[in-house]
């Protein structure tokens, strides 16, 4: 008999996506040999590798205590959800942005399904370890509590803190916060993807071994130095002023800086183009490079040049051969020095090499006048300058490209990158995840900040702050860029466990058990919520258009162009079904999408089984046998 089964709390399509799942099918299809009755045979696995495998015991690499577990932590799938919330956002019904309140980890999971292999940019400037940095203790058993207990949502919970040099763990715990990060990170970068990680001495060893277990190697761009400081720090009790801190870079490649074409220009009228005059001195002795040591003679008046000290850089063949070409600048006088015509059209790319040494007048207190100059108030604390990460964005991404921060703080990032658009009018967009970190108006560096979302009528929480400069950048881009049309608004989502409700049985009274868990969605939660989560789960984009229309008085909505369709009212009795069907497949039809179409009806909504029987019997006779209920 053809029945609509539910989706459970169990259920893959329940929780973010399986990393160790898709791992085992990658090796699966690679090495069928190595299975055996579903499990993975080594032994013959490494038959098959040959003489790759590393089998010895001590081996080159990071290792520390508790790597193991954040391995497990980064493997774990969330059952957590994204709750919309259009009313804390900026142009909800056409913004391509994202701003998410919530624990980064179980965020980074929660995108896995929709936007693995979907970023181009990932820029984050995590928690330095100085010290007095915020680090907290991952909890993979169930990390939706934890992060609900850290964050004050829910009473008698835990107590944020920092990580102190006296912990005994100093340098592991950090460690251990960021590796299954990384590891989540990575996934979500394109193959032409990049990461831009700041950091100072602190930790710059431990996160380039680090990402070196996570990237590879070979993905090692460049470590970037930042002079941070303008003026010089007198108050070091070592003599030293640590003026710098780093970008660590993973990736392929960058854009590079434009070429200055202001000395290129075409005073004789060659048919070529624009010229400059380039140096053809060598740089090597006679008794290295004989064959670059000769004299050189203007064929046409006989002139001798003779040879530079350190020869020329051609040799006789292709010096005959610029000759030839009419390449030469001769000098009027045997003292002079022939040089080169270096034609601009002949240049194999308009960008020369971006330099490793940030300095150009980007100081912290740069970042700090960003954010005074929008509050009008002092209340981040060393904000890197808009400036510096929009330069990062420029040199790593064009056109329509994703950018991702997961550790928001003031924003930064995603006021950069609507910067930036406004610059090239491009349609990148940005991503940004903000934990809603609890500020303490009795701590006097969080007291102004504190008083800020008070006065604001919001929660006392950096994320708060976050979207309020995130309003305000939109806003100012808009009105510095008047003929910029693009997309200066973000869709706030906000992290919380999921709308399908586990079964928990209260031992003592079961009847009033079954009672509560007859609707299998959690109670108060909004239709909308629904939907977003079943976007999450299926992997859909999370600004893909959601359409909706009455069908047989009922509210059904087709979201990403009919890859999806969802029907969650409640009253679907016997009379209803064949309309509601007939109506589903006729829109189904009409949509004509290119992969095969999930239809999802909430459980509770069906008056009885023969219902839920006779819709699925109706949707599976006209070719739709995606059919679930939640």
């Amino acid at each position: 008999m053809t029945t609509i089964p539910p989706i459970s709390p169990n259920d893959p399509e329940s929780k973010s996506a399986d990393i160790v799942a898709g791992n085992v099918e990658a090796l699966k299809s690679l090495f069928p040999d190595a299975f055996n009755e579903g499990k993975i045979d080594f032994d013959v696995l490494k038959g098959l590798l040959g003489g790759v495998v590393d089998e010895r015991d001590e081996k080159y690499g990071l290792n520390w205590h508790g790597k193991r577990r954040a391995r497990q932590i980064a493997l774990t799938p969330s059952t957590g959800t994204l709750l919309p919330r259009p009313g804390e956002s900026v142009e909800w019904d056409t913004t391509q942005n994202l701003m998410i309140e919530g624990d980064n980890l179980e965020v980074l999971k929660l995108l896995q399904k929709s936007y693995a292999g979907k970023v181009k940019l990932i820029y984050i400037d995590p928690p330095y370890n100085s010290g007095g940095d915020f680090v907290y203790p991952d909890d993979f058993s169930d990390s939706i509590k934890n992060y609900l207990e850290l964050t004050g949502q829910v009473a008698d919970g835990k107590k944020l803190s920092t990580n102190t040099e006296a912990s005994g763990r100093f340098h592991t715990d950090w460690l251990s916060m960021m590796y299954p990060r990384l590891k989540l990170a990575k996934s979500l970068l394109g193959r032409d993807g990049l990461i831009f990680i700041s950091i100072d001495d602190g930790e710059l060893p431990t996160l380039r071994l680090a990402m070196d277990d996570i990237f590879g190697e070979e993905s090692f761009l460049a470590t970037f130095i930042w002079k941070s400081r303008q003026n010089k720090d007198n108050r070091s009790v070592t003599g030293a002023s640590i003026d710098h801190e780093y970008i660590v870079a993973y990736g392929n490649k960058i854009r590079g800086s434009q070429r200055n074409v202001a000395q290129y220009s075409n005073p004789d009228g060659d048919p070529r183009g624009d010229w400059s005059s380039a140096n053809m001195v060598g740089i090597a002795t006679a008794d290295r490079r004989p064959n670059l040591h000769y004299d050189l003679i203007n064929p046409a008046t006989g002139i001798n040049y003779g040879c530079p000290d350190m020869g020329w850089r051609y040799d006789r063949t292709t010096m005959a051969r610029l000759i030839a070409e009419d390449r030469i600048l001769w000098p009027t006088t045997a003292d002079g020095r022939p040089r080169r015509k270096a034609f601009i059209s002949e240049l194999e790319s308009e960008f020369t090499g971006f330099s490793t040494v940030i300095g150009e007048a980007l100081f912290t207190r740069d970042g700090t006048a960003d954010i005074d100059g929008l509050f009008e108030s002092r209340i981040f604390s060393f904000p890197k300058p808009v400036e510096l990460i929009r330069t990062l964005i420029e040199q790593a991404t064009f056109g329509n490209d994703i950018v991702l921060d997961f550790f928001a703080g003031s924003g930064t990032t995603a006021h950069a990158t609507m910067l930036q658009n406004a610059a090239d009018n491009s349609a990148r967009r940005f991503i940004t995840v903000q934990l809603p970190e609890p500020l303490d108006p009795g701590n006097r560096d969080q007291k102004t900040a504190a008083d800020f979302c008070t006065k604001l009528g919001r929660p006392q929480n950096i994320a708060e702050l976050t979207k309020e400069r995130l309003l305000r950048a939109g806003k100012k881009i808009s009105a510095d860029n008047p003929d910029f049309a693009g997309d200066t608004g973000f869709r706030v989502f906000k992290l919380a466990s999921s709308n399908i409700r586990a079964w928990e049985p209260n031992a003592d009274d079961l009847e009033d058990s079954l009672l509560k868990n007859a609707e299998h969605l959690v109670q108060g939660r909004k239709e909308q919520d629904v939907l977003y989560e079943l976007l999450l789960k299926l992997g859909l984009d999370l600004c893909v258009p959601i359409e909706t229309k009455t069908i047989a008085g009922k509210a059904v909505h087709s979201i990403g162009g009919g890859a999806l369709i969802a029907c969650l009212a409640d009253g679907l009795t016997k009379d209803v079904i064949e309309p509601l069907a007939t109506g589903i497949v006729e829109w189904r039809a009409a949509l004509a999408p290119a992969v095969d179409t999930r239809v999802v009806f909430k459980d509770s909504g069906f008056a009885d089984d023969i219902a839920k029987t006779n819709m699925a019997a109706i949707l599976n006779q006209n070719g739709i046998t995606d059919v679930r209920s939640l």
